[in-house]
């Protein structure tokens, strides 16, 4: 009887002594680590928790506030890279020292994955390439070279100047990076007439999982697949992209027609699932449903007369107007598509301050078949609740339908007649708001299952979500069993090659998160 107290005693004695003892290896690990950075980097360029800079840079780039809450796991370091260097030398400590790194270009990130974690042991540091944002433009050769750091806002500015009838095919928000962008894939306006971004990349340089710089050349064709849409953070650091850019106009038109639910916008919302694929190239039209209202928003490569005639002879309802008309340069549609209005100046492109005062959750599908009007009317009964935010509908078809789903990781080609974005944010902080907010989308998300794509429910990477799944540990690599359930959902067919690719070029699983792609297992190789 004596001799039990004399146990619990000891047990825990040794439970203090291995807890001290891991904490201290801990400790040890990261110091090394940071001693291996500053070999290197120069002190300005490394900010960790004991430096006043180190909340700002932080948070510089946070673009959902449910990923700095109390409890969010932080970075040991932040890591602002000016050249390539600093990113191998990073690369490299955190492999020599097992500290995992998270890349970040513009942290636009539907789940933040680029800067938080969601395991509160993971010791990780947070690459952050804001800085790397160079761009030069040859007009001639109709191509650019860009670094992952540049927005897209800062491209379409320095392409516009340099040239008025190139653009890229990139996406609508200005402070969206390049890295993530292209990473993703890249869906924007241009998309039915040239493609995703990532469909108009030529050449790229990386560094990969052992510190090396590669171009397509060095790297292979594989691994140049994989990066161009296969997700972030699971083959290497991308820092630059060499760029095709497209012809258009020196005079394009765009427009905003707001229909209302008296004013036949669930009868438009469901004439357009079958007219907008369709489309000619040159026109795309998407609609954005908020507060009670549809707005069908386009851009046409073209001038508003021949717009006018197309859309008298495609899509008589919507009851489009001369007036509706505004026939401006390419670039400036890109300010149009940002801010809903041509009136904002250029300029307002290379704003990177902007930062979202908003939580955030967002879920998608692609739609294959029309959904019937009767599910748009319960649909907008969704859309009359206090908590609802915005849904948006993005058209296919065009050249989107003729790439073969295998020529990027992208599979989402060929079928698909739209895709469907439901957006959730809100402003209130509190477990209260979180709660019925996150409930409205995934209940809707729930609710429109009959009416999407099926085996599998398909995704897009970009829109990352977590609720499809997270990675887990088999040894000291991620799942593929476990991996391949979220995974199939954002590239169906291409997932086992993605994780083909990584087995070929970071075996260890250095670059992981919650959502990057595993080594495929032997005995699937």
């Amino acid at each position: 009887m004596a001799r039990t107290p004399r146990i619990l005693h000891l047990l825990l004695a040794l439970c203090i002594l291995s807890t001290k003892s891991t904490s201290s290896s801990a400790t040890s690990a990261t110091d090394a680590f940071l001693g291996c950075l500053s070999t290197d980097i120069p002190p300005r360029l490394l900010h960790t928790p004991a430096t006043p800079s180190y909340s700002a840079l932080l948070l510089s780039s946070v673009r959902n506030l449910r990923y700095i809450l109390p409890g969010t796991t932080r970075p040991l370091a932040v890591v602002a890279a000016t050249e390539p260097a600093h990113v191998q030398t990073t690369v490299r400590c955190g492999r020599r020292h097992s500290i995992r790194i998270r890349t970040r270009s513009g942290g636009h990130d539907y789940e933040g994955l680029s800067y938080a974690s969601l395991d509160r042991n993971e010791r990780f540091a947070v690459l952050d390439l804001a800085e790397l944002r160079t761009i030069r433009v040859d007009a001639a050769r109709a191509e650019a070279w860009a670094e992952s750091g540049a927005t897209l806002g800062e491209l379409y500015y320095t392409v516009g100047a340099a040239n008025h009838t190139l653009a890229f095919p990139a996406g609508s928000c200005p402070t969206v990076c390049l890295g993530g962008q292209l990473s993703g894939g890249g869906f924007g306006s241009l998309a039915r007439k040239y493609g995703l971004s990532a469909d108009n990349v030529l050449d790229a340089v990386v560094v990969d999982a052992d510190g090396r710089l590669l171009n397509r050349s060095t790297m292979g064709e594989d691994l140049f697949w994989a990066i161009r849409g296969g997700g972030g953070e699971s083959f290497g650091v991308v820092l630059s992209w060499r760029l095709r850019l497209v012809r258009v106009p020196e005079t394009v038109t765009v427009f905003s027609i707001r229909r209302s639910r008296n004013q036949s916008a669930i009868d438009l919302i469901t004439k357009w699932q079958e007219i907008a694929p369709v489309l000619p190239w040159d026109l795309y039209l998407r609609v954005l449903v908020q507060n009670q209202h549809a707005d069908f928003v386009a851009l046409y490569l073209g001038g508003c007369s021949r717009l006018l005639y197309l859309m008298r002879d495609h899509f008589p309802d919507l009851g489009m107007k001369q007036q509706d008309c505004q026939e401006i340069s390419w670039v400036q549609s890109t300010v149009f598509f940002a801010f809903f209005t041509t009136s904002k100046p250029l300029e307002l492109l290379l704003d990177r301050s902007g930062k979202p005062n908003y939580y955030l959750k967002v879920k998608s599908d692609h739609v294959q078949e029309p959904i019937p009007r009767l599910v748009w009317e319960s649909t907008w009964a969704w859309l009359e609740k206090p908590e609802a935010a915005l849904l948006m509908l993005d058209p296919y078809g065009g050249r989107m339908g003729s790439i073969s789903p295998s020529a990027t990781p992208f599979p989402h080609r060929k079928g698909n007649l739209y895709q469907l974005q439901y957006y959730s944010f809100w402003f209130e902080n509190g477990t209260a708001a979180l709660e019925k907010r996150m409930s409205w989308v995934r209940g809707l998300y729930k609710e429109m299952e009959p009416y999407v794509s099926k085996n599998p429910r398909a995704v897009y990477v970009n829109y990352r979500d977590l609720d499809l799944g997270t990675n887990e540990l088999k040894g000291n690599v991620t799942s593929y069993a476990k991996a391949k359930v979220w995974g199939v959902k954002y590239f169906k067919g291409n997932f086992e090659r993605l994780a083909a690719v990584k087995s070929m070029v970071d075996p260890d699983d250095f670059f992981r998160n919650e959502q990057s792609i595993p080594p495929l297992p032997a005995a699937k190789g």
